[in-house]
């Protein structure tokens, strides 16, 4: 058996309510766990998030680099544009990431309380033509 299991990625907020509603409608979940300061969410494919209260919780400013990226979370799509309108529809808003080299297709953007996430579409496993 392993010493260390994989757990569940943590983001700290202000409002861990709102922001587990937020992933849950992304992710196509459910919400697994509620407490006092934290909310636990299972994504369809098995994603699992929790949300914890912070009232001092600060969103890093990426791609600033005053307060650069800390961590981001990357979702894999079949299509940006679908993705990107599902996004900004729960709240979510877009970054500017101009210049950012990356072989994968991708974009990146806020969740209501600040934390940087991107969409990749992903590889295509179809035969190239030509």
């Amino acid at each position: 058996m392993a010493l260390v299991k994989a757990g569940v990625l943590v983001l700290d907020c202000a409002e861990p309510e709102k922001l587990a509603v937020f992933y849950t409608e992304l992710l196509e979940g459910e919400q697994t766990g509620v407490g006092a300061n934290r909310v636990e969410i299972r994504g369809a494919d098995g994603t699992r998030l929790a949300f914890r209260r912070d009232a001092n919780a600060t969103p890093p400013s990426w791609p600033r680099p005053e307060n650069s990226l800390q961590v981001h979370l990357e979702f894999v799509v079949e299509d940006l544009d679908d993705a990107e309108r599902r996004v900004v529809g729960l709240g979510g808003r877009p970054l500017e990431t101009k210049d950012a080299a990356s072989p994968f297709e991708e974009r990146g953007y806020s969740d209501p309380s600040g934390h940087s996430f991107t969409l990749r579409c992903a590889p295509s496993t179809a035969p190239k033509l030509g």
